[in-house]
């Protein structure tokens, strides 16, 4: 994938990583073969993800995901397998790690958030791009989270079983003002249990 460009000058290149291994335990099926407007939840934060243009599209999924595979096969990615995705989150920063330049800023996505808009992406690299820290976040609930843009150097520190409490402690610690923040009330409804999901039907933001 190619940044974007105006004229001969790189704009703003980034990385991207779609976060997509969770065994969705609670919720008793695949969260990421939801499906909003007919299109699988998976298939739609990648496809979002890609819109940005980043110069690399990492996709983590859990190991023997053939459905998984499938639902991306027709988007440009690297598919990064994680073999203990019920370590949680921070288990699949540290497979996408490799992939990541310290020197990119770097798109954090997950793939259970229906009611995300690439116009949201777009805003959390713009205003990444401005604050002192690089990065850019989510208010979600009061507290800052994803999506969110952070630096590339914040892959390469990631101590085994550590990235997922400590991209939050990071972001949390930075100075006010240092960091792009974003409100959207609408990105708090992640898709965790059956209750979840009654609401997003509710909403419209899941098929039936």
């Amino acid at each position: 994938m190619a940044a974007r460009r105006a004229g001969s000058a790189v704009i703003n290149a980034h990385a991207a990583v779609v976060l997509a291994a969770g065994a969705s335990t609670r919720l008793g099926r695949p969260k990421q073969l939801l499906r909003r407007e007919g299109e699988t939840l998976l298939h739609r934060m990648v496809r979002l993800a890609a819109g940005t243009v980043p110069s690399v599209l990492v996709v983590v999924l859990p190991e023997a995901s053939g459905p998984l595979t499938d639902a991306v096969a027709d988007l440009e990615c690297v598919q990064a397998l994680n073999p203990q995705p019920q370590r949680g989150m921070g288990s699949s920063l540290v497979v996408a790690a490799p992939m990541v330049q310290a020197s990119a800023r770097v798109l954090v996505v997950a793939c259970d958030q229906p009611a995300l808009e690439a116009a949201h992406l777009q805003a959390l690299l713009d205003s990444a791009s401005q604050s002192t820290s690089g990065c850019a976040a989510t208010l979600l609930l009061g507290t800052l989270g994803v999506p969110a843009v952070v630096p590339g150097a914040w892959f390469a520190d990631l101590a085994d079983g550590q990235g997922d409490s400590g991209f939050r402690a990071r972001l949390r610690a930075l100075e006010p003002g240092t960091v792009g923040v974003l409100h959207a009330p609408a990105l708090a409804l992640d898709i965790d249990t059956p209750d979840d999901l009654r609401a997003a039907h509710e909403l419209g933001l899941i098929d039936d």
